[in-house]
């Protein structure tokens, strides 16, 4: 691969470099975020759907920020993320606020190399993979690991927070 094709690094590239856990890059062409989107780009990879996770954020009530990893084809269950979260409740946070929160932006948000660590829950069907996709940290790009590299190394919570 020449310099010109490789791939840039983000943060979430250079943070999983850095604790040496390994990943595959998946690239693709999708600027479209709207409903459905990840589960067009898992098709198009070739990956099944359950098998690739979206990454939401989500806002306690007192304002902390709680983050959501769930099969790009499902709903988060906000009563369910509320309480293995340990909160009262949870609602989406929104999107004008996603960028300055994390360092992401909307399709290209991933749990790992946010701006600040927050707690993290990732839906139990990830448990069911040798692999899993999350987003890669920006728009175009998606990264392939161990789901339970990805748990140890957020220090993340497995539960079940779909609808």
């Amino acid at each position: 691969m020449s310099k010109r094709e490789k791939v840039q690094k983000t943060n979430a590239m250079r943070e999983l470099d850095r604790a040496g856990i390994g990943y595959e890059v998946q690239e693709f062409e999708e600027t479209d975020v709207s409903r459905g989107v990840g589960v067009r780009i898992a098709e198009q990879l070739g990956e099944d759907p359950d098998s690739s996770f979206k990454t939401l954020v989500c806002v306690a009530p007192g304002g902390d920020h709680v983050v959501c990893c769930i099969p790009v084809a499902c709903e988060v269950d906000l009563k369910k993320a509320a309480a293995a979260a340990g909160e009262k409740s949870l609602s989406l946070m929104p999107i004008k606020d996603l960028e300055p929160v994390t360092g992401y932006v909307r399709g290209g948000c991933t749990p790992v190399g946010m701006k600040k660590a927050f707690p993290t829950i990732i839906d139990e069907m990830a448990q069911l993979y040798d692999a899993i996709g999350i987003s890669g940290g920006r728009r175009g790009l998606s990264l392939r690991l161990d789901p339970s590299e990805l748990v140890a190394f957020l220090g993340a919570t497995l539960a079940d927070i779909t609808q």
